[in-house]
């Protein structure tokens, strides 16, 4: 599996051949650094480990400072493995976003999706809430209503959709469409939204 890792750097739009005006994401994809070279006979599985993103000297731990160092680079924010990467690459080497992707290739977006903090059932789960009151109370608009069991299981079952902490998750949207590749700005256009917030990391998968 072929990828890289990249930032999200916001959202715009663009027209397409028949002049449909579509919403695209901007993401920096690399360039990466290979800070580790994984192969069968040392590792049972062959992979390389890349490395994106700016980190303080100050703020890296001295154990991944001497990681970073032995790759002969500067330390780095995130640090992640693609197994079965073929490309033929070197401990140090870099790689950029026109050495994997093309115009009209399909990716996968990994991202961590925006917090939401505690919300309710109306908006964690799409209730009905007003004007679809639970239960006929005139003062329970966005209250979830019932949620155990009688006598028998005298419970509320796992799974039951409650209130609780909203988004912060780890996503992934499949089969998004490259409309555009920038090499000398290592800039990728993804037709569609993708998951977080502005200057969220994020990972590319091909």
């Amino acid at each position: 599996m072929n990828g890289l890792i990249g930032k999200k750097i916001g959202m715009t739009s663009i027209y397409d051949k028949t002049g449909k005006n579509v919403a695209c994401t901007i993401i920096e994809a690399g360039p990466c650094v290979v800070t580790q070279v994984l192969d069968e006979k040392t590792d049972g599985y062959s992979a390389l480990q890349l490395a994106y993103g700016e980190r303080k000297a100050s703020k890296t731990p001295k154990s991944m400072a001497g990681h970073f160092e032995k790759a002969g680079t500067e330390p780095k924010s995130q640090v992640l493995e693609f197994r079965d990467m073929n490309l033929s690459k070197s401990l140090g080497d870099t790689i950029t976003v026109e050495e994997i992707f093309q115009e009209g290739d399909k990716v996968n977006i990994v991202g961590t999706s925006k917090g939401k903090g505690f919300q309710g059932v109306v908006k964690r789960h799409g209730f009905g809430g007003v004007m679809q009151q639970t239960h006929g109370q005139h003062n329970r608009l966005r209250a979830p209503g019932s949620l155990g069991n009688s006598s028998f299981a005298a419970k509320v079952m796992k799974g039951m959709r409650m209130a609780g902490q909203m988004g912060n998750k780890r996503v992934k949207v499949r089969r998004l469409q490259i409309l555009k590749v920038f090499p000398d700005q290592n800039i990728l256009l993804i037709k569609g939204a993708i998951p977080g917030h502005k200057g969220a990391f994020v990972v590319i998968e091909k």
